[in-house]
This record gives structure tokens, C-alpha cells and sequence, in this order.
């Protein structure tokens, strides 16, 4: 596994691992599993309400603080500037460490109309060496526009939706053009009929590979950060075992042509959802 470039001088592995109702010993256990299977990249959200199991899993690991990239995210409900800061103070207050290294506004909430607010904070934030460095999830072009516009800063990350049945193609092309690297939320499509898609597995078949390996590596080829999440090692380890082959061009064309013109799982679309 090699690590990205960001544009702000950090680095990302080329997968994380999610972290999305991991809570409690049992989620911690699973959470130091991860790690010790090699994953550096953990992803969590205040909105998870398991960034104290995440800071206890990465106590109980084998791995040091140093070694661990932790990302949070910032809810919809705290993007006045103040509660932005205090949010952030509380991630990390919950974690247990002294600074994130990536933290991103969760969703834009654009009738809220907030974002700019909530990314001023987190530039100062960073300033002030609580964050490493500082993106977004969910975000549009004209969101990230704005943002760029009223700031003068750019996301190193945007997190989005992105599986074989809504690949995102434009998203990521605009994400290149910018120097922004594309993570990937739902890399598997959350277990649904993605992952039993039978144009995979004749591609899974050709290769001796799984499914979600193939799905996996095609993200990896696109230049995509997916974040897996299993609580079985088997498949933690199976998720991270993609860097011993290659897709040939055609069968990454194939992937993408199983994309939707709206093929969000559950219609979440960042120009009119809010979060809480």
C-alpha cells in the first residue's frame, strides 16, 4: 500500500478503514483489530458517538499515536464558528489525543447556509494545531467553489458516496483538476446488491479474487481512498490484500458502466439533505 500526497503536504494511505457503528467494547475490539491487520487510516465522525471506542481501540493496539491518521467530522448542527470550535475541542477531548489529523465538515446543510462559517473555524483550528489538515464530505463543486472563493482555501479531501452503481466519474475529475483527493464512503455499497453483482464476479472469477477485493482495487485504480469497515479479521484482512494484481482497462470500463444516474442507496443528495 502506498501513501497519497495532499496538497497541504500530508499523506494518505490508499485505504481506511470505517468505523460507522463500531461502539463499545465490541467495536473497539474490532477497531485494534484493524489497526494491527495494518490499516493507518481509521474514519470516525462526532456523529458516530464511537470516537471514545476509537480512541480506546487505538490504546489497545499494537500501534502507536504517530502511526495512526484519525479523521472526525464536524455535524451539521455545530457550524456556527463558536460551536465549531467547541466540537472540534470535544473530538478530541473523546479521543483522548492531542490533535486530528484530518477533520472535515460532515454535510454542507446548504439551507442552512453555515459551511463557510464552520470552515473558517477550521482553519483557524488548524492554526492553532488542533488539525493536521482540514476537508469535507458531501460537498458539490459550487459548495467547494464557495468555499474557495471566500477562504482561499481548498479540502484536501472530499468524502463521498462511491460504489460501482454510482461511480462519480465527473465528481472525481473535478477533485483532480483541484488537487483534492476523493475518499470514497460506502466503498462496498453497504452490503446491497453491489456486492453480488454478477458482471463482478465474473471479473472477481478472472483474477481468483472476491467481489469486494475487486471493488476494492477499482476504487484504488481510479485514484480513489475507499474506508471498508468489517469486524471480521478475515475480511479486514481480504479488504487490504488488493496491491497483488492489477485490473486491465477493460474491466475497470466495465465496473463503471454499472453505475446510475442517481444510484444513491438511500437518496442522500448533498444539494438538498441535512444533517443534524
Amino acid at each position: 500500500m502506498k501513501n497519497l500526497n495532499m496538497i497541504d503536504g500530508q499523506v494518505l494511505p490508499q485505504i481506511g478503514f470505517g468505523t460507522y457503528k463500531l461502539n463499545g467494547a465490541h467495536g473497539a475490539h474490532a477497531i485494534t483489530n484493524a489497526l494491527n491487520q495494518g490499516y493507518r487510516l481509521l474514519d470516525t465522525a462526532y456523529n458516530y458517538e464511537n470516537e471514545g471506542t476509537v480512541g480506546k481501540a487505538i490504546d489497545n493496539s499494537h500501534v502507536t499515536r504517530d502511526q495512526v491518521i484519525i479523521t472526525s467530522k464536524l455535524p451539521g448542527r455545530y457550524q456556527d464558528y463558536d460551536a465549531a470550535m467547541v466540537a472540534i475541542q470535544e473530538s478530541i477531548y473523546r479521543l483522548g489525543v492531542e490533535y486530528l489529523d484530518l477533520y472535515l465538515i460532515h454535510w454542507p446543510n446548504p439551507k442552512q447556509g453555515k459551511y463557510v462559517e464552520a470552515w473558517q473555524a477550521m482553519i483557524d483550528a488548524q492554526k492553532a494545531g488542533l488539525i493536521k489538515s482540514i476537508g469535507v464530505c458531501n460537498f458539490l463543486p459550487e459548495h467547494i467553489e464557495t468555499l474557495e472563493k471566500e477562504t482561499g482555501v481548498l479540502p484536501v479531501v472530499n468524502q463521498i458516496e462511491l460504489h460501482p452503481y454510482f461511480n462519480q466519474q465527473d465528481m472525481i475529475e473535478y477533485h483532480n483538476q483541484k488537487g483534492i483527493i476523493t475518499q470514497a464512503w460506502s466503498p462496498l455499497g453497504r452490503a446491497s446488491e453491489v456486492i453480488k453483482d454478477k458482471d463482478v464476479a465474473v471479473i472477481a472469477e478472472k483474477y481468483n479474487k472476491t467481489i469486494p477485493q475487486i471493488i476494492l482495487k477499482w476504487h484504488v485504480q481510479n485514484g480513489v481512498v475507499p474506508i471498508p469497515k468489517s469486524t471480521s479479521i478475515a475480511r479486514q484482512i481480504q479488504n487490504k490484500d488488493i496491491f497483488d494484481f492489477t485490473l486491465e482497462q477493460q474491466d475497470i470500463d466495465k465496473i463503471n458502466s454499472l453505475t446510475q444516474q442517481d444510484g444513491r442507496l438511500k437518496g442522500q443528495d448533498p444539494a438538498s439533505y441535512e444533517e443534524f
